[in-house]
């Protein structure tokens, strides 16, 4: 009886799936023309969020609004006004949906189903009458595209128990997708060029930041994890972990008057100590491929030997990997 009970329940709770017409008007709403520099209000954001506490139909039709949207913004002249609008709903929904809206969004970001293109593609939107507004939207797509590229990491994106399972070249490909991240907000327009009165534009600024700094505390966590089993790294992982580390180096600082934060310098300094020391792991499996291969070319001539007295022609297996440990990865 209780169990259906709770059935019942459920269906009398439980709201009809949302139509296409429900989700074009809640997106048009929170991302009207007027006013052009403020950014959505909190309960047009409320209403879209809602969306994911349904089925996966209304999540869907709900992603399907936003990019057509973005899209539409994004052609002839240019509405840069809405596609900011549009791209900080996204960087929102992002982080604080439910997982059925953030799967839906990112499907939906990665491939639009109607042509097949990126709606985040937006590196030539028009620049148009509005310059810095244009130049803010063609930043920020290009930020959130790489957000979507980020690892679906713990809350606790430190947390050791993650971390420590994780091979070699994982690790190294997660430092370095947010070592893009860090890079791509220290390549932001400065903050000079937004003007005093465009809360829209300040809250990307203020988005973009969070994004720094949550970039920072993973790349410093991998740092950490990366420097307790260098000892493991092949060849060819050290080298791509040296070029990684040396993206981060760069991230360190922005020009004086753009008033970006860099990456803190503890956490530079940390990258450069492990740089030097991958570098010098390069040199040391260098040097061992070379000395392998000097081996295999040494052991896999052909030796004949006599035996019992008959003359018996005997080959022997390469030496080539003789004595020799598998790196893990």
């Amino acid at each position: 009886m209780g169990l259906k009970l709770r059935r019942l329940a459920a269906t009398l709770l439980s709201s009809p799936p949302a139509s296409a017409a429900d989700a074009h008007h809640a997106v048009m709403r929170a991302t009207a023309h007027h006013p052009s520099t403020a950014p959505p209000a909190a309960h047009h954001l409320d209403a879209l969020l809602a969306f994911g506490r349904g089925s996966r139909l209304s999540a869907s039709v709900l992603a399907s609004a936003l990019t057509d949207r973005l899209r539409a913004a994004a052609s002839g002249q240019g509405d840069a006004a809405v596609a900011l609008k549009c791209l900080v709903i996204l960087r929102i929904l992002l982080a604080r949906g439910a997982f059925i809206l953030r799967d839906q969004l990112v499907a939906a970001l990665v491939r639009h189903p109607a042509s097949g293109r990126n709606p985040l593609a937006l590196a030539a939107f028009p620049l148009g009458r509005s310059f810095a507004a244009a130049t803010w939207v063609r930043f920020s797509a290009r930020l959130l595209e790489l957000l979507l590229l980020l690892p679906d990491v713990p809350h606790d994106a430190a947390d050791a128990e993650y971390l420590i399972v994780l091979p070699n070249r994982h690790l190294i490909a997660e430092l370095a997708a947010f070592a893009s991240v860090a890079d791509a907000v220290r390549q932001a327009p400065p903050p000079s060029s937004a003007p005093q009165h465009n809360a829209l534009v300040w809250e990307l600024i203020r988005l973009a930041e969070e994004d720094r700094v949550t970039a920072e505390h993973n790349i410093a966590a991998r740092v950490q994890e990366m420097s307790e089993r260098l000892a493991t790294l092949s060849l060819a992982d050290a080298v791509e972990l040296v070029c990684v580390l040396k993206q981060v180096e760069e991230s360190a600082s922005s020009p004086a008057d753009w008033k970006w934060a860099g990456l803190d310098e503890d956490v530079v300094g940390k990258a450069r100590r492990l740089r030097e020391r991958a570098e010098e792991v390069v040199l040391r499996r260098t040097e061992q491929e070379r000395r392998l291969v000097r081996r295999g070319a040494a052991g896999s001539v052909s030796v004949r030997v006599r035996t019992g007295g008959v003359a018996e022609a005997v080959r022997f297996g390469s030496t080539r990997w003789a004595g020799t440990v598998p790196a893990w990865r």
